[in-house]
Formats: C-alpha cells, structure tokens, sequence
C-alpha cells in the first residue's frame, strides 16, 4: 500500500511539476518569458510579478518572480539576476531557482534592433514526500510515531539541476517579436538517485505588435492613444498553449487589455479550445509600473477562486528621450 500511494504521489507530481510556470502579465513583465528584456531599456530595473492561483482549491498554487538588470553602454550588454518560487499547498511541493542573465544588442537598420540572450540557472524542486507517513515510521509497540524514514524515496525527495536557456529579440520603436528556448540541457528531474527523468524543452515565440489604425486621425483621442495585438505561443512535452488578445495604452501611462488562454494543438478531443480569459490593467507612475490581472476559468473547473496577479517594477534614471533615440524596447 505504501509503495502504491508513493507511485501515485510521484506520477501525479512529476505531471504538474515538469511544466514551467506561466504568468498571464508576460507583456506587462517581459522579464517571465525572454531574457533579452535584460538591459533593454538601457537603465538598471528592478521588478516582482505574484500569481495566486485556484485559492479555493485544496492544490492552491502560488509563484513569485522577482528580477534585477542594468545596461552597459560601453559594451552594448546587459547584465541581470532573477528568481522563481513556485509552491502548492497540496503535496508541499516547493521549487526555487536562481538565473543569471547576459542579454546584447545589435543595429539591423534604422528603426530595427537584434538582441539575443543566454541565461544559466541553478534550481531546487522538493516533492514535500517528508509530509507523508509512511508504515516504518509507526512503532505499534510503543505507538510512537518515527519522524523519520528509511525509504529511498524520501531520502531522495529533493533534486538539485543546472539549467541553462537562451532567447532572442527583434524590436523596433513600438513593436517586438521573440523567441525563447528554455532547459536546453533537459536536466534531469527524477527523484531516484539513477533515474533520468529529463525536463521537456520549453519553446515559446510571442509578439506585441503596434496596429497603427489611428495614425492619420485627427482627434484628441487619437493622439494619447495605442492598441497592440498580443501573441505568445507556448510548448512544452505534448503540452501547448497560444495566449492572444490586445492592449490598449493611454498617454504612456495607463493601460488595459484582454487575452485568451487557448489549445490549438489538441491531444485530446474533448479538450476546449479555450481555457482561461485574462484581463489586465497597469499604471506607470514616476518611474514604478503596477499591474494587475485576473483570470476568469472557462472549463468545468468551477469555484477555483480564479487567478490573480500582482506586479510592481522601478525604473532607474529612465530618459523617455533615450528610448527613443537608442530604440530602446518600449514599456509600459
């Protein structure tokens, strides 16, 4: 019965913890899903994204990201640091990783701008099965309870790797396109000291394109206003997902949008075409940018308490007009 309940534990948690964390503010904060962002807008920022998710479910999830960079302008780098922490309630499961991040830029033409990025990890994934009590540690002579265990499994519930990722960018003043490979070593996550359990390649190709419909119009609306068409395609193992939706900005400072979680790639019939609907809104004030999202469920996981998200970031010395001369990656 033991060694039944374990197998099952270690399946269920190898499924939900060998895909990466998503978060639905990816083109508030960049940062979660190319590296390239770092030094991008040629001053140091600081920043952190909290995602609470399905709080009313016994697998409440939470994850943190938090991140630092600078730019080097004598060498056309950027240099930065970031942090993930993701933990679920259910089985304890708790993961930690640390990133250093090396990001350069290059001049194609006047208005457009190449920069790729490499990036080197360490990370802790913990199963939480030292939770778990398990037969050798009930004394039925004594009935005293061990607190601890013999078993292998548990003696090997946490697994340390080395994880590397490199991605690339294409931005000019007002739009950007990019791509991002993650885990290209595929480190190994089992929980068994010969195991090899390699995690899947992350693959993700996203975009925030400016649609210039307004341009030529006459209207005090017109000139404080911008729309973009948002696109993040995501794979990982046989699980895919296409994020699409617009944003809208008003004078730099204030902006809204709406995005659709989808499977267009199904493995499953019955599976739904739509997921989830993310809506966001943000503010830049004085150098921070705040932003929040909510993520409305539409399949029949009901009552999940939804997902919400919080973000703040600080911009260094941030020259609006240094933006645009140096065609720097346009934030909001």
């Amino acid at each position: 019965m033991k060694k039944l309940l374990l197998t099952l534990l270690v399946f269920s948690g190898l499924q939900m913890q060998a895909q990466d964390v998503l978060f639905s503010q990816n083109f508030l904060v960049p940062e979660t899903i190319n590296t390239s962002f770092t030094g991008a807008i040629r001053a140091a920022k600081i920043g952190s994204i909290h995602r609470s998710q399905w709080r009313n479910a016994a697998f409440k999830t939470n994850s943190s990201f938090v991140y630092f960079d600078t730019w080097f302008e004598g060498f056309k780098t950027g240099l930065g640091v970031s942090f993930l922490n993701q933990t679920e309630t259910a089985s304890a499961y708790t993961f930690n990783q640390i990133n250093f991040n090396y990001s350069m830029s290059f001049q194609l033409s006047d208005t457009w701008f190449f920069r790729p990025s490499i990036s080197a990890g360490f990370g802790m994934k913990n199963y939480g099965f030292q939770n778990i009590l398990l037969e050798d540690q009930i004394n039925l002579n004594n009935n005293i309870i061990n607190t601890s265990s013999l078993d292998p499994l548990l003696l090997s519930s946490q697994r340390n790797f080395f994880d590397f990722s490199s991605s690339i960018l294409f931005n000019n003043d007002d739009s950007w396109i990019g791509l991002t490979i993650k885990h290209l070593n595929k480190p190994n996550i089992s929980l068994t000291e010969n195991g090899n359990i390699p995690l899947d390649i992350f693959w993700s190709v996203h975009t925030k394109y400016y649609l210039p419909f307004l341009e030529g119009t006459r209207s005090w609306f017109a000139s404080k206003s911008k729309f973009y068409v948002l696109g993040n395609f995501m794979m990982q193992g046989n699980v895919n997902r296409f994020d699409v939706g617009f944003q809208y900005i008003f004078e730099d400072q204030f902006s809204l949008g709406i995005t659709a979680a989808t499977s267009p790639i199904k493995t499953d019939v019955n599976s739904p075409l739509v997921n989830s609907v993310s809506t966001f809104a943000g503010i830049r004030w004085q150098g921070f940018r705040f932003g929040y999202s909510y993520d409305f469920n539409t399949t029949e996981l009901i009552n999940t308490g939804g997902i919400h998200e919080f973000s703040v970031a600080y911009d260094f010395s941030l020259d609006i007009r240094a933006l645009n001369r140096y065609k720097c990656v346009s934030y909001f």
